[in-house]
């Protein structure tokens, strides 16, 4: 039962992904976040698609809490389980997903490998103005996230091309990293929690019965694994570049893998 589960989840993933991004080529429905000319701007379908706007419940609320949302399903699903389940070893598996999440979209002795990916693919640390001109800086800027004005970095507003206007910014405003690789971050994260929530949930198939409250915590977590299916299918239709959705849907699995091939 727990090879058949942890399958069929993968199918499930694989076949969302696939056809959302299929869906994205053939409709014209994906937002290209590494082309300096549109990454800037809303999405082209932000009025009329609910989810084409990041400002919807289902981003700001969860996918930007992914991890958090993620451990806390998997504490509740652990401490409500039968003693015998209650193993150091998933406590274990918990613990290096986390570091692979930190490695990978927070800090790896300094910027976090997904950001030096874009570097090494080509990305530019870029400004963006709120007339739509775009100019680059040094990349440090974007790997340090350090946020730019005229007041604090006057030098780097100096050029002819900086209108009056654009000087006048009303905040500082934070660089990105455009034009390499920009790996789905949010496919990466949403395919590794996917992975493990559904290997966790198989430990408590195995019991013969279950408390109320680890009845309500599986219930949490299989509801969890539903909304993260959910995002996996609006991202994959509406925001990154196929192989940038495939590069993180790669990732997510390695990420995932990791515990099977060291725990």
């Amino acid at each position: 039962m727990s090879v058949e589960v942890r399958h069929a989840a993968f199918g499930v993933i694989t076949a969302i992904l696939l056809f959302g991004t299929i869906h994205s080529v053939l409709h014209d429905t994906y937002l290209d976040t590494s082309n300096p000319l549109f990454a800037h701007l809303p999405h082209h379908l932000h009025a009329t698609h609910y989810f084409a706007n990041k400002s919807n419940i289902l981003n700001t609320f969860f996918i930007k809490r992914a991890w958090g949302w993620t451990s806390a399903a998997f504490l509740a699903l652990w401490f409500t389980s039968p003693p015998h389940q209650r193993t150091l070893h998933r406590v274990v598996k918990w613990g290096v997903e986390t570091v692979v999440w930190l490695i990978f979209t927070s800090w790896f002795f300094g910027p976090a490998l997904l950001e030096r990916l874009i570097v090494a693919s080509g990305g530019v640390c870029t400004v963006t103005l709120p007339s739509g001109v775009g100019f680059a800086i040094p990349n440090d800027y974007c790997l340090t996230r350090t946020a730019v004005s005229p007041e604090t970095h006057p030098f780097l507003f100096a050029a002819p091309h900086i209108s009056v206007a654009d000087g006048r910014l009303p905040l500082p405003v934070v660089p990105r990293l455009r034009e390499g690789h920009d790996v789905s971050g949010h496919v990466f994260l949403l395919t590794m929690s996917v992975l493990f929530l559904v290997d966790q949930i198989r430990v408590s198939l195995r019991a013969k019965t279950w408390s109320r409250a680890h009845a309500v915590a599986v219930a949490v977590n299989v509801a969890l694994v539903a909304i993260w299916l959910l995002a996996i299918y609006t991202t994959s239709v509406y925001f990154h570049s196929p192989f940038e959705k495939f590069t993180g849907y790669l990732l997510g699995v390695a990420g995932y893998t990791v515990t099977l091939l060291l725990l």
